[in-house]
């Protein structure tokens, strides 16, 4: 029984759904495949860890709160202004650090139907609604986003490419959403798997954000760095936009360790070729292989294809509990309304040929 007497989260809090990651262990597998997460298949590259290694000297020492060194490095690997930088405990900290300079009770984010669910947890903490925009094609359409945009609207939300679907908006699109946007709706573009696209008709939106005072870009050291357990993403923002945000960041938001390895990654070129290719080579022949037993694989532009199970003969759920025996571990994505699809991160080679092998078995089964 619950103690009326006792303190009570805020209106909304017990009505997010947490956040759920994809899990990372098989009961009585040792060292299972883990295929659930995104991650980058060739981990961290050398000069990362060793700089790692070298931080943890002085991890007794309060990080540079202002990332100073690693603000010039991004600033000079991509061309952009230091001072327009914001960095976070991963693009999921700039997202909530967004949503807590602009979302009052009340207000609204939109975003697509399979949108990024980090968006939408921060918003429904800060008293936000949160509009889906339809995508019945799996792909965030223009004008379903403007569709869904009133006078409460703060955030435009699209994630380019798109985390589970692997869809992508080209730049010829994204420059119409945000031309039909009003002034004072801010667009934000997360580029997270940037670095794997290979279509000739997508664009960065960094060069949009640098003349548009609504516009930020996102991205991470988690994917194509390899950085995921060290937390370090970034946004490129409007001056005035930084500044806003700059208020309400925790001071030492990000760790000395992930700093200096984060540095080192970013001039790690060599790394960041081994990892596009390594998806370039392995994510054309998954789709090809899965869609050859029958089952629908959506085109991805990211690190990971999307399976949907539609042959009427087989479930995620079962197809999910069969890799499992194998000792490979997937994605479920019921959480992002698609409970007959599973999501697969496209692994090294053994890790590829050993998933193909188990689907092709479930096919036959």
């Amino acid at each position: 029984m619950t103690d009326v007497n006792a303190p009570a989260p805020k209106p909304g809090i017990l009505d997010i759904a947490p956040y759920v990651g994809g899990k990372s262990a098989i009961a009585g597998v040792a060292e299972p495949m883990k295929l659930s997460s995104n991650e980058n298949a060739l981990g961290a590259g050398e000069k990362a860890r060793a700089a790692y290694v070298e931080g943890l000297k002085n991890i007794h020492i309060y990080p540079d709160g202002r990332a100073t060194k690693l603000r010039a490095a991004v600033a000079e690997h991509h061309g952009l202004e230091p001072e327009r930088l914001i960095f976070g405990n991963g693009s999921d900290e700039v997202f909530a650090l967004l949503n807590q300079t602009y979302l009052t009770a009340g207000d609204n984010i939109v975003c697509g139907q399979y949108g990024f669910l980090a968006y939408q947890i921060s918003a429904r903490a800060c008293e936000a609604f949160v509009k889906q925009a339809p995508e019945p094609g799996f792909k965030a359409e223009v004008d379903a986003l403007l569709e869904q945009v009133d006078e409460r609207t703060k955030i435009v939300y699209v994630s380019n490419p798109s985390n589970p679907t692997g869809s992508y908006n080209t730049g010829e699109e994204i420059r119409r959403l945000h031309a039909a946007l009003p002034a004072n709706v801010l667009l934000v573009i997360d580029e997270a798997y940037a670095e794997f696209v290979t279509e000739s008709d997508w664009e960065t939106a960094l060069p949009l954000a640098r003349e548009a005072p609504n516009v930020v870009v996102t991205r991470t050291f988690s994917k194509i760095h390899g950085l995921g357990g060290l937390r370090i993403g970034f946004g490129y923002a409007p001056l005035e936009v930084e500044q806003a945000v700059d208020r309400i960041r925790l001071p030492f938001n990000v760790s000395v360790a992930g700093l200096a390895a984060a540095e080192a990654a970013l001039g790690d070129e060599a790394h960041q070729q081994a990892s596009r290719d390594l998806v370039q080579t392995w994510r054309p022949r998954l789709t090809q292989a899965i869609r050859g037993f029958g089952f629908d694989v959506l085109p991805s532009a990211g690190n990971f294809v999307l399976v949907l199970f539609n042959d009427g003969k087989h479930t995620a759920a079962a197809a999910n509990d069969w890799l499992n025996t194998k000792g490979i571990i997937v994605r479920p994505v019921g959480g992002y309304g698609l409970p007959n699809a599973l999501r697969i991160t496209v692994g090294t080679e053994d890790q590829n040929r050993a998933v193909i092998d188990a689907l092709s078995e479930f096919a036959a089964s």
